[in-house]
């Protein structure tokens, strides 16, 4: 009984503590999804798993005629091209998207900054260990990168973690 309480308990902290940071995760006050549809580059992006060793990662967003969003992630890690497909949902919240690649499992996928144009995306979720610079084009000038990278840090993000991925 003790461990199935304790078990309770990291549960509840891990799914409810993910929340408790300094992070600022407002999304966009305005956001248009068909704006935010079709192909993104990936500038950077903190590190983990499912993207470790990849370059030449892109995004594309496809809204159907149902209004679903299908999502396809795609990479090249060593000398294979990576692939995977997923959908989308939107939600109340105006720029929070709940993405799902696997079954029933959804995140949040927060659109928190976007340029006037549309060129550039920064990115966040729900944790605070999931942060993407996204682009419509392959790379973007230094001073706009830095202004993005500063946005991020302004919302609490520890910037120096960031790996800057190779298009």
């Amino acid at each position: 009984m003790i461990l199935l309480l304790l078990l309770l308990m990291f549960i509840a902290v891990c799914v409810y503590g993910a929340g408790r940071d300094n992070i600022d995760r407002r999304t966009l006050p305005t956001f248009s999804l068909q704006r935010f549809m079709g192909r993104w580059y990936e500038i950077a992006r903190f590190d983990h798993a499912f993207e470790r060793g990849m370059r030449h990662v892109t995004a594309e967003y496809i809204l159907s005629a149902d209004g679903s969003v299908k999502v396809v992630n795609s990479g090249v890690r060593g000398s294979r091209r990576l692939t995977v497909r997923g959908r989308a949902k939107t939600t109340r919240q105006g720029g929070r998207l709940r993405v799902s690649f696997f079954w029933i499992f959804y995140s949040d996928y927060n659109i928190m900054e976007m340029a006037p144009d549309g060129r550039w995306a920064l990115i966040g979720s729900r944790s605070p260990r999931y942060l993407w610079i996204l682009a419509r084009t392959p790379s973007l000038p230094e001073d706009e990168l830095k202004h993005i990278v500063s946005l991020a840090e302004q919302r609490g993000y520890d910037t120096q973690n960031l790996i800057y991925v190779e298009q």
